[in-house]
Parts: C-alpha cells; sequence; structure tokens
C-alpha cells in the first residue's frame, strides 16, 4: 500500500477572521443575557443593587439608599428587629424623536437588598421617605439597646 505524504487542498481550512468575531459577539451577547434581564418584562436576574450608608447615633439608625427612576410605590421597603429588607421593579421608557427617526429604549429590571442593623430597632416606629431618588429610613432603636452598657477590660 503506498504512503501518501501530500494532501489535497481541499482538507484545508481557510481562516475566516469576521466568523470569529462574529462567534465573540455572540458568547459576549450570551454573557450579557445572563447578567442583565432580557428587556421583555421576564428577566429573572436582578439588575442593580442600590448604594447605602448608615449612621448610628444615640437614638437611631439612620439609613440612606440611592434608588433612582423610581416612584414611592414600586418600593418594597421590610422592617426587622435586626435588617431592612428594600426591593423593588425599575420600570423606565425613553422615546426621543429626531429627524422623523423614533428612538426608543426600555428598562425593567427587579432589585433588592437586605442590610444588616448593628443594633436591634423598634420596627412599629421606622420613618420614611422617598425624595429625588434618595429611600431614607428613621430607625429608633429598642429601648434595652439604649440603655445597654457595655464594659470592657482594658488589659
Amino acid at each position: 500500500m503506498p504512503i501518501t505524504l501530500w494532501r489535497p487542498f481541499r482538507d484545508i481550512e481557510r481562516w475566516q477572521p469576521f466568523q470569529e468575531i462574529e462567534n465573540l459577539q455572540r458568547q459576549m451577547n450570551r454573557l450579557f443575557d445572563r447578567l442583565m434581564p432580557s428587556g421583555d418584562g421576564g428577566g429573572a436576574g436582578i439588575t442593580f443593587v442600590p448604594s447605602a450608608e448608615m449612621e448610628e447615633t444615640d437614638d437611631a439608625v439612620h439609613l440612606r439608599l440611592e434608588i433612582p427612576g423610581l416612584e414611592a410605590k414600586d418600593l418594597d421597603v421590610q422592617v426587622m428587629e435586626d435588617s431592612v429588607a428594600i426591593s423593588g421593579e425599575r420600570k423606565s421608557q425613553t422615546k426621543v424623536e429626531e429627524k422623523g427617526i423614533v428612538r426608543s429604549e426600555f428598562h425593567y429590571g427587579k432589585f433588592e437588598r437586605v442590610i444588616p442593623l448593628p443594633t436591634h430597632v423598634q420596627t412599629d416606629k421606622v420613618q420614611a421617605e422617598y425624595k429625588n431618588g434618595i429611600l431614607t429610613l428613621t430607625l429608633p432603636k429598642s429601648e434595652e439597646d439604649k440603655r445597654k452598657v457595655v464594659k470592657v477590660k482594658v488589659a
């Protein structure tokens, strides 16, 4: 049986750089689809986590969260004795028309954040205000935590 050292050109694959770029783009799109909802209202992913700032005084814990683009009715705030859970859904639409061309964008997505509190609070006396995209919560400390004094032994 003769040994063939040469193969015909039909076995050689041609390099197609544009096809490789398209494959990379498809992979990147799949990655972003997993991280962000699809925009069709059925997205199960979390779109963002609101930034928070906490300050503790002698009488209360003050919590501020940055949640722009929502109305107060879109927020769900639940206060437990030792934590606060904030969740909601962002629904926004922008529509721009210039030179006879209409561009419309929709942004939908859910968010949630659970913030542990440094002390127990009185859940029935919490005050909340939502203004200019900032949610401000005033969480009064429970009476026993106000009076609690801890003596620390110094070695």
